[in-house]
């Protein structure tokens, strides 16, 4: 076959001229779960979870095997996905700082197009700003109720409540994600048959996102006295990076956390993936894949006790990589695409399916091409970054082929060749064996910002906020927002600081 380009394919997916795509813009449904690893799936090779639905969707499409977030953590990672943008582009570094619409996200870009756009559950932005969507049931709860803790990066504070996260239970209840599954079936039911423009339906999941509460038929799926635990080697927490020992000691859980905690939270972990996948498995049904480019991927993954850390806020494997499958509207079926990608690649996908020009300015490239096995304009490695809470300094990620590099102002840089060292424990920076390499991913990197700038417009912006509180709050009003998250002493002791010298 002839070399095709951009423009092609994207005639392609409208016109059907060629592979087989529909000849009109076909509707969209993108499904975002939360927290979701991207190495969980049974897709992947997963050696424990299993998820039919998910590997169905991705034998009826294109898996992306190395896809990452754009920020591990909530609220920037979806200032990612809806801009197309870094999310440290949009002033967006933490769970204090959610997106505001200072760019178009793809829901305005698609109504701008002639699409309707429609949204249900989890979306964690800015409340109260017109992101091109029908809003119906949508949260955006760190606009509400900011992770304050985000706030105090130096010195980093810790969150003693972030312990008690890592457990997990099995209880006779649906979760409400099956609900707002529900509610898109009743959007499809509403919308077949219905001439006119196409549509697009996001719905933002909340599973798998702690505290981890899986129905209790996953029990006998799961079992957790047979669930495995982390593979760590001797000696290595001792010499892990200061920036991930900075990070334990924030989520309380530098100290071991006891073993059978570590597999009901495994356990329970699984379920609810298990869980969500059978709810997605109901939305998959009722779809039309001929006319219909669906997506699912989550906002960030899970460290689930490897490499000594759980939870999220690090651009470790765990949680900086997630799962990403796109199927229909004249997709291929079956295949595997190995180039690493970015959230940030998004936005540029989804308007090259609508048959929307994608503007100057985005930061990520249309994944149409690499569905197909070409290039296209794809550079061919992935970008992430990290501000959020527990992060003593800024850090940056370059992932290209086997090779992985993080960039931390004013520290060491890590360098894994993750298809040796999947589990990231050999730092090959510094070494004459890998310097060709560090260079390029470096130069690469610094090519795309200036890492430096950016942590420091991340502590300036956080800073800005934190004084805010200051200012509007008074001395017990600061310190019952931190006594819940912080601890009576932490409170107490910050308090006293910023309003001795507020006085």
């Amino acid at each position: 076959m002839a070399e095709i380009s951009r423009r092609t394919f994207t005639g392609a997916l409208v016109t059907g001229a060629v592979f087989g795509a529909p000849a009109k813009r076909p509707n969209i449904v993108f499904l975002c779960s939360d927290q979701h690893t991207g190495r969980a799936l049974g897709a992947m090779g997963h050696p424990v979870v299993r998820t039919p639905n998910l590997d169905r969707l991705a034998s009826m499409g294109v898996l992306f095997r190395n896809a990452y977030s754009g920020n591990p953590v909530c609220v920037p990672a979806r200032a990612s996905l809806t801009t197309g943008m870094y999310a440290s582009d949009v002033g967006s570094y933490c769970n204090s700082t959610p997106f505001d619409g200072r760019v178009p996200s793809w829901g305005n870009r698609l109504r701008e197009a002639g699409y309707f756009c429609w949204a249900s559950g989890k979306l964690d932005l800015e409340q109260g700003v017109d992101y091109g969507f029908q809003e119906v049931n949508t949260s955006h709860g760190h606009s509400r109720s900011p992770d304050i803790t985000s706030l105090f990066r130096a010195p980093v504070c810790f969150r003693p409540d972030e312990r008690a996260a890592v457990n997990g239970q099995f209880k006779d209840r649906a979760d409400p994600d099956e609900t707002l599954i529900g509610g898109g079936l009743g959007f499809l039911r509403e919308q077949a048959g219905k001439p006119g423009r196409p549509w697009a339906i996001y719905l933002g999941m909340h599973m798998p996102h702690p505290n981890w509460v899986a129905q209790k038929k996953y029990e006998r799926i799961y079992p957790p006295e047979k669930m495995p635990l982390p593979l760590i080697p001797p000696g290595y927490l001792e010499t892990r990076h200061t920036a991930f020992q900075v990070l334990a000691n924030f989520k309380n859980i530098a100290t071991p956390i006891p073993v059978e905690r570590i597999r009901r939270a495994r356990a329970a972990y699984f379920g609810m993936i298990s869980e969500l996948d059978e709810y997605l498995g109901r939305l998959l049904d009722a779809l039309d894949l001929a006319s219909t480019l669906v997506i699912y991927t989550s906002d960030h993954g899970e460290m689930l006790g490897e490499n000594g850390l759980w939870l999220k806020n690090v651009l470790l494997e765990g949680a900086a990589r997630v799962p990403l499958i796109m199927a229909g509207a004249g997709l291929p079926r079956g295949q595997a695409v190995e180039t690493p990608v970015s959230h940030v690649d998004m936005v540029a996908t989804i308007l090259d399916v609508a048959g929307v020009t994608t503007p100057r300015g985005l930061r990520g490239s249309s994944l149409i091409p690499l569905a197909y096995g070409k290039p296209g304009a794809h550079p061919g490695y992935a970008f992430s970054e990290s501000h959020s809470e527990g992060n003593c300094t800024g850090s940056f990620m370059i992932r290209k082929g086997d090779w992985k590099y993080i960039y931390f102002t004013g520290d060491s840089p890590l360098l894994f060749n993750l298809k040796d060292d999947p589990g990231e424990f050999r730092n090959l920076a510094g070494q004459s064996e890998a310097a060709a390499i560090q260079r390029e991913l470096h130069g690469r990197l610094t090519s795309l910002l200036e890492p430096d700038a950016v942590t420091e417009r991340a502590f300036v912006e956080q800073e800005r906020r934190l004084m805010t509180m200051v200012s509007k709050l008074t001395a017990q009003e600061f310190y019952d927002e931190l006594v819940g998250r912080l601890g009576p002493a932490q409170a107490r002791a910050l308090t006293s600081k910023y309003y001795r010298k507020k006085s």
